[in-house]
């Protein structure tokens, strides 16, 4: 989640004060506890602000079909009317409702029914819900799994069974689209308006090393970096985007953020969100 500038700084400070005393729930709590915090946090987080932008986007209909295109764009080349998808984290699942005109099956995981719960579902259309770490799908029968503005809500201890448990899930040459924002240019929550790290509900931003690393102990056979122009998919090297991290990350933090947020630094790192394609 990307805070949103259009409210007023009052609305922002009740929001970074509420998210942050739930996410330090969560950042504290052990592996029984976070069974069912993720859930009970989030569905307290919606409830406290209703204006959070996830809830405003949910109403928008006209904003949304215009919000979904790149990612319909990009899943567009990897599936067909045979295919099974899986998105974790679907949020409004209006992305996950559009795929799910183009495919035979849509799973959708979330640990939260709250912004979903009042929707029409397509009748291949499937909602789990998830302790936040589980993947409750037949193994081995999905073909493309996708997260956007996932991976950096889990608590760090969970990221890696998540990642086993949808690995388990793809069937053999299954691919998992992942994209989260790049820890150089951040914090990406609502913290970004009051902090040099995220404090809110991104309980880890990641690095690409950082996180190509826990894809392969995962068991990924491939992992590599894209971009998405238009209908267009690019496969790129790690090289240029590690080797600019690391100097960014070598440096103040205020000026690292400065520069992360230039031009060059945004060619090389293929702007703020890290975007990488694992198979199995």
């Amino acid at each position: 989640m990307t805070a949103s500038s259009g409210r007023s700084p009052e609305r922002l400070k009740e929001h970074y004060v509420i998210e942050k005393e739930l996410a330090s729930r969560l950042r504290n709590s052990n592996k029984r506890e976070r069974a069912y915090l993720y859930s009970e946090l989030y569905d307290e987080l919606f409830r406290r602000v209703p204006d959070h932008p996830q809830l405003i986007v949910k109403a928008d209909s006209a904003g949304n079909e215009k919000k979904i295109l790149p990612g319909l764009n990009l899943l567009r080349a990897f599936l067909n009317k045979e295919s099974t998808y899986l998105e974790i984290g679907p949020g409004d699942c209006v992305l996950a409702f559009e795929v799910a005109k183009i495919v035979k099956k849509v799973y959708a995981v979330d640990v939260s029914s709250e912004i979903t719960k009042s929707l029409i579902c397509p009748d291949n259309f499937e909602l789990i819900l998830s302790d936040g770490c589980s993947i409750n799908v037949p193994p081995g029968s999905v073909d493309l799994a996708y997260s956007d503005q996932l991976m950096e809500h889990l608590h760090p201890e969970d990221a890696m069974e998540q990642l086993g448990n949808v690995y388990t899930a793809l069937r053999s040459g299954g691919k998992y689209i992942c994209i989260t924002p790049n820890r150089v240019s951040g914090p990406h929550d609502i913290s970004m308006y009051f902090d040099d790290v995220a404090t809110g509900f991104h309980m880890k931003e990641y690095t690409f090393f950082e996180l190509a690393k826990i894809f392969r102990e995962a068991g990924f056979s491939k992992v590599k970096r894209f971009i998405n122009l238009k209908r267009h998919t690019f496969v790129l090297p790690f090289f240029p985007a590690d080797m600019t991290e690391k100097m960014l990350v070598g440096l103040p933090r205020t000026t690292s953020k400065k520069l992360s947020k230039s031009l060059i630094f945004k060619l090389l790192l293929g702007g703020s969100n890290i975007k990488l394609i694992a198979s199995k």
